[in-house]
């Protein structure tokens, strides 16, 4: 008995639809391949992101979705391990995008992995923004990625007339935050203070869902404070000596003189050290990854952190 039209048509569907789930359990399976270490043309079956999103017949959301699954898992494992190198990061973030070019997550969490030094990230800046700027063209009404790009090129280049570029031109597209436009101002005039540094940090903080960004905030925004707050208690141990003639030995006669209300503690609540020559340092450097003051002598700044702090 021949089929009817609309039996055709159901027909059609259904294996249009068996296909497409065919194909995505196969893309599952090859990508899992990463746990066992595979090589990038492993887990990469289709060489091509437009082939793929060609084959998905018309699924290639939900194969961006799935792919976007597996970029977060990668980098999580990845991140875990304290690993220096994350080669298949920006090819799946390549494919992830070309299947969605509406995914926003892909472009504004993705350009964070790519841009951040290891272990934080994959240590290319510039690939974070050429990932985001073509996000901008395939979403040119989103401000939020006008946002990650000017953080990128503030936090991650140091490129503040960049930066402030990318604020202005968020700051004109309908609904962007004022804010915008009030980041765009101050990176052309303060473009490096803690003060403009904690509040990107604290507004990336407060925009995600994800931990492992959150907690990379927490720290960055806990070294910010002691960057701020190292230099100022060196400088009221240079002036109590300019008073008293000598060093202080503890910070009671810091408080004794009215120069402090306590003895001071960094974020994690250890008192800093006062060191005899007048410096000051954190107890545990190891514990602040990311800080520039508060170090021994000839210590560089971390970006390691130990299990218990992640």
């Amino acid at each position: 008995m021949p089929l009817t039209s609309r039996s055709r048509v159901t027909a059609t569907f259904g294996l249009l639809l068996a296909t497409s789930l065919l194909i995505s359990a196969f893309t599952v399976h090859r990508l899992d391949a990463l746990r066992a270490g595979a090589t990038l043309e492993e887990v990469l079956y289709i060489p091509s992101a437009k082939a793929l999103k060609r084959m998905s017949l018309g699924y290639d959301g939900l194969l961006a979705d799935l792919y976007w699954t597996r970029v977060v898992q990668y980098f999580g494992r990845k991140h875990h391990a304290h690993a220096m190198q994350y080669k298949l990061l920006k090819p799946l973030l390549d494919i992830t995008t070309t299947l969605d070019p509406q995914l926003l997550v892909a472009y504004e969490f993705g350009s964070i992995f790519l841009a951040q030094q290891p272990p934080e990230g994959a240590a290319d800046p510039q690939g974070a923004v050429e990932l985001v700027e073509r996000g901008i063209r395939e979403n040119p009404n989103h401000w939020r990625l006008y946002y990650s790009l000017g953080f990128i090129h503030y936090v991650e280049r140091q490129d503040y007339q960049a930066a402030a570029e990318a604020f202005e031109r968020g700051s004109r597209v309908p609904g962007a935050h004022p804010w915008m436009k009030i980041m765009a101002a101050t990176m052309a005039q303060h473009g490096g203070d803690i003060q403009t540094a904690r509040f990107l940090w604290s507004r990336i903080y407060e925009s995600t869902e994800d931990n492992m960004i959150k907690a990379n905030a927490v720290r960055r925004l806990r070294a910010l404070q002691v960057d701020e707050e190292v230099p100022f208690l060196e400088h009221l141990v240079r002036l109590f000596r300019e008073r008293t003639g000598r060093q202080p030995a503890r910070w009671a006669e810091l408080v004794s003189a009215g120069m402090l209300r306590g003895t001071p503690v960094d974020p994690l609540g250890h008192p800093y050290r006062l060191m005899p020559d007048g410096r000051v340092e954190v107890q545990s450097p190891e514990d602040l990854p990311f800080i520039r003051y508060g170090l021994p002598p000839g210590q560089k700044p971390s970006t390691f952190f130990p299990p218990e702090s992640k």
